[in-house]
């Protein structure tokens, strides 16, 4: 492709008579532009020179078209960050165990668990938490289905026998927790719920589970497995551990000036932040457990990955057939547990399990249940399924109500 730019204007000096001048100029950009061989003078004084702009070579298009090859992979990386980080970290925690065992010994597990919930306390909006007090009695029965029901399954889920035990001790434990940070949240958004009540089930039921937590592992594995736990002991670590940092967090969002409008333009930012600190933690426990994790059989592990998925399909069925029956009773179709939106919210955020109070609670038991690392691996699967299994339910949601609009429209 050859253009010719139209005459270039120099004036040269007076005393200095040019009459020709010859000379090769190569410019190699993305564009590869070159100026021809030669340049010359009117008896004006005026310099005419023809540019030719060179077609791009063939290294400049493959380099182009290998970065609009990279570009969806990167866009699919970023939307799922934190199972890829999860991931990550098991993976390398296979592959190479003396680093993350050197991290272990030096306790780095305790300073990302700090640094997670200090992260989570700066991306803590609680002015929202107002508009959910319409649909109160909806977040009262969130937060008992939470913390006072779903923790009843775990009694179920201890009379399976599988070995090592670690694995069914550590999805008795996970049914214990409270509700996910933020995924449970980010879900209702997307489905269009109630996102301010799915706030207030988050915020308040992971205040409460410091308390109810011990409790309920005491009262619903610790009996059925013959050990006894510190509750006492366990709820100061989980308020030092979890507490104390998640208020240190939004005491900064609130005192300094401006933090709040910069955590809340990136939040994708400190989401990714969270999940990094969040995947150490299965690193170094995997690191440190690898020569068990190796002994276990993949059909015994797959086993877990079953019983985790079976555990979220029974919160989900019963947290929905609950709300169900409660708006029967209420009998009236304007109630607030017949709202679609409340309904989406609380089958989202009450049929969801935390990893990261999870990951804590391992931490401060010390051993007392078995291994940490194969405590803590079937709740990272059982977590990244959660999360998968739900995207698919927000999508047939969402792919519902375009098809009942449409049809809406149709008899309009």
């Amino acid at each position: 492709m050859a253009v010719t730019l139209q005459t270039l204007i120099l004036t040269p000096r007076p005393s200095k008579m040019l009459s020709s001048w010859h000379r090769n100029s190569h410019f190699r950009a993305s564009g590869s532009v070159r100026f021809s061989p030669f340049i010359t003078f009117s008896p004006g004084g005026s310099i005419s020179m023809p540019i030719r702009a060179c077609r791009p070579s063939d290294q400049d298009f493959a380099s182009s078209k290998g970065l609009n090859w990279a570009k969806p992979l990167l866009k699919i990386a970023a939307d799922n960050f934190l199972p890829l980080a999860l991931i990550g970290g098991v993976a390398f925690g296979f592959a190479n165990p003396s680093l993350g065992c050197l991290a272990d010994k030096y306790q780095l597990s305790k300073f990302s668990t700090f640094a997670i919930f200090i992260v989570s306390g700066l991306t803590l909006r609680s002015g929202e938490i107002g508009a959910a007090a319409e649909a109160w009695p909806v977040g009262i029965f969130g937060l008992f289905s939470i913390l006072l029901f779903t923790p009843y399954f775990s009694k179920l889920i201890l009379q399976v026998q599988l070995q090592p035990q670690e694995f069914v001790t550590g999805l008795a434990l996970f049914s214990c927790m409270p509700t996910t940070l933020s995924s449970g949240v980010a879900l209702t958004h997307l489905a269009g719920g109630n996102s301010a009540l799915a706030l207030a089930m988050t915020i308040i039921s992971n205040l409460l589970g410091i308390m109810t937590v011990p409790f309920s592992i005491s009262k619903f594995i610790a009996a059925g497995v013959g050990i006894s736990v510190p509750t006492k002991q366990l709820f100061k670590s989980l308020v030092l551990t979890l507490l104390i940092p998640l208020i240190l967090g939004k005491v900064l969002r609130e005192s300094i000036t401006g933090l709040s409008e910069f955590v809340d333009q990136n939040r994708k930012l400190f989401s990714k932040i969270s999940a990094i600190f969040l995947s150490l933690v299965p690193w170094m426990q995997v690191s440190r457990s690898r020569s068990l994790l190796l002994m276990v059989k993949p059909q015994v592990f797959l086993v877990a990955i079953w019983m985790g998925t079976l555990l979220h399909l029974i919160l989900l069925a019963f947290n929905a057939f609950s709300v169900w029956s409660l708006s029967v009773i209420s009998g009236d179709r304007q109630s607030v547990f017949a709202k679609k939106e409340n309904t989406n919210a609380v089958v989202l955020v009450a049929s969801q399990k935390t990893l990261p109070v999870l990951v804590a609670v391992v931490e401060q038991l010390g051993g007392a249940f078995g291994e940490s690392g194969l405590l803590v691996l079937p709740c990272v699967a059982a977590h990244l399924t959660q999360i998968i299994m739900d995207s698919f339910l927000v999508n047939f949601w969402l792919r519902r109500d375009k098809d009942l609009l449409s049809n809406n429209a149709k008899v309009a």
